[in-house]
């Protein structure tokens, strides 16, 4: 599967999942509302990070194991950010 390919069906599964499954966000967003955060690809398989518009604190993982032909979906959301101080 080719990056653009795999970005397409990343977006549409996340697209779909909010839909579907999250409660109190809009009813309905497109493909469109997706974006990826990072994305990698190492031989056969692909990552990606995606969030979206909806201002949920929500981000989604999306893996394609290439030798199973098989996509994951893990969906998180930011429970808190803490900054810590370095000494240098």
């Amino acid at each position: 599967m080719d990056n653009d390919k795999f970005i397409e069906l990343c977006k549409e599964k996340v697209a779909e999942y909010v839909i579907g499954d999250m409660h109190n966000t809009p009813s309905y967003i497109s493909k469109d509302s997706v974006y990826v955060v990072w994305l990698n690809r190492t031989l056969q398989n692909c990552k990606a990070l995606l969030s979206t518009t909806v201002s949920n604190g929500m981000y989604y993982e999306v893996t394609y194991n290439g030798d199973k032909n098989e996509l994951y979906f893990d969906a998180y959301s930011h429970v808190h950010n803490r900054a810590f101080k370095l000494d240098e």
